[in-house]
């Protein structure tokens, strides 16, 4: 990553953006990748939800309920498909055709956008009948009943993915080097970084922009948002972010920024209307915004966290002293909040619950109330990451913590998918002379496919 003359933020390619939001190790370095593309179509994509019971969505109609009561606590849920749209454009969409206001829809996660998904969605009242009626291009929707609660965020079990990679070198042993490192991430793990979706693909820098916020640096907060330049955006984004920042003529930019840049546009608006306050054209943007903006930092510490533990040498796949250990709700369950510190006594016990998958080592979310004494290891690497970050602890006493509950919690160091298989190698229609390969595996709620497959692929 680089800097050109004109202040441009430049990738030569996918690694560089991975390291800019801290990610940066692999799970198995000694394992070549069979490289290749994915995402190269959207249909290459597929994920659908896993619900609590296990089982996984389907678009199979089989009829709806229409709700004669119009009880104003009564849900419509349903299965929505949408094809190369993401999660907030398909509710838009669908909220604009039924007239209703988004605030009464409820999901369990974000979808990525290029991909065919299902997932399961609740309206607040009755939309049975509108909903079998609604015809949408890019979505479809089915299996509409009703229900008395809404879909909380995380209620899905996980998800289940059917993934093309394109545009692989042809070699007679693909496929043994393919299940090979399936075999090992399926019984020892990946590296449970946030993925690139959680800092924008074409901008990644929502983490900045996080802690921008936090240390109340609005100004900051505006240039990084609004006129800072990435050279993976948009022609036209580049043109009109450049001219902003070298002419700082707020009026011309509120009448030359793309619609599409709406954030942007709010910020300049709140700018012309009080010159310099900053503070109130950050306060513009919508609160479900900022809180995915100090979300994306505190993912951003994670990831830096993991990286910084596999450079200082520290075993991956094994407690060291001052790690801390969760105890799972199941074999391959959720985490709970009973943990352990490794070295204080409980090892054998500890151990034996990692060897079955009944525990998993984990790393803090930092948040307003963590305290890190009680992660040993990671408080020592935290220490080092706060002087290479250029900031100190008094930033997570930041109101905005606290305003959006923020509090801190732990997230699993490794992620074990399950059932990862080939389930075909063949020739790729899209790239002549390379070969195509398509996978499965399940996920838990939370995890990124795009770093399982970036430990498949390298």
């Amino acid at each position: 990553m680089g800097f050109n003359g004109q202040g441009i933020r430049r990738f030569q390619n996918q690694k560089e953006i991975e390291k800019f939001v801290g990610i940066k190790a692999y799970a198995f370095p000694e394992c070549d990748g069979i490289g290749g593309v994915y995402k190269h179509r959207h249909e290459d994509f597929i994920v659908k939800e896993i619900t609590k019971s296990g089982e996984i969505l389907t678009n199979y109609d089989d009829g709806y309920f229409i709700i004669s009561d119009q009880d104003s606590e009564m849900y419509t849920t349903f299965i929505l498909q949408k094809n190369n749209i993401d999660t907030f454009e398909a509710i838009h969409l669908i909220s604009k055709a039924l007239k209703v206001p988004k605030s009464k829809f409820s999901y369990s996660g974000l979808k990525d956008k290029r991909s065919i998904s299902l997932q399961k969605i609740a309206i607040k009242g009755n939309y049975g009948e509108e909903l079998h009626n609604l015809r949408i291009p890019g979505i479809s929707i089915s299996k509409i009943h009703h229900s008395s609660k809404p879909i909380k965020i995380g209620s899905n079990q996980g998800n289940y993915f059917v993934i093309t990679i394109r545009n692989i070198e042809k070699d007679t042993n693909l496929r043994e080097r393919a299940e090979k490192i399936l075999d090992l991430v399926s019984t020892h793990g990946f590296l449970n970084y946030y993925g690139l979706q959680r800092f924008g693909t074409f901008r990644p820098n929502s983490h900045l922009i996080g802690k921008f916020l936090l240390k109340n640096s609005f100004k900051q907060v505006f240039d990084e948002f609004v006129t800072q330049l990435y050279s993976s955006e948009s022609e036209q984004s580049l043109k009109v972010r450049s001219k902003l920042r070298d002419d700082n003529d707020l009026e011309w930019a509120s009448k030359n920024f793309p619609k599409s840049l709406n954030y942007e546009l709010m910020m300049i608006q709140h700018l012309i209307e009080k010159p310099n306050d900053f503070q109130g054209s950050v306060n513009r943007l919508p609160q479900a915004l900022i809180r995915l903006l100090i979300s994306s930092f505190q993912s951003y510490l994670f990831n830096e966290l993991i990286s910084l533990r596999v450079e200082k040498g520290y075993p991956l796949f094994e407690p060291v002293k001052g790690d801390v250990i969760s105890i799972l709700d199941d074999v391959n369950g959720d985490l709970t909040h009973v943990s352990y510190i490794f070295g204080n006594g409980y090892d054998q016990y500890l151990l034996k619950a990692l060897a079955m998958n009944r525990g998993a080592i984990v790393a803090p979310l930092i948040g307003y109330d963590t305290n890190l004494n009680q992660f040993p290891l990671f408080n020592e690497l935290f220490i080092e990451l706060l002087e290479k970050e250029n900031f100190n602890r008094s930033i997570f006493n930041s109101h905005y913590f606290k305003e959006f509950e923020f509090k801190g919690a732990f997230r699993a160091m490794i992620n074990k998918p399950q059932e990862p298989q080939v389930i075909e190698i063949a020739e790729d229609d899209n790239f002549p002379g390379k070969m195509k390969m398509k996978i499965s595996f399940s996920l838990k709620s939370g995890s990124y496919a795009t770093m399982l497959l970036r430990e498949l692929m390298k």
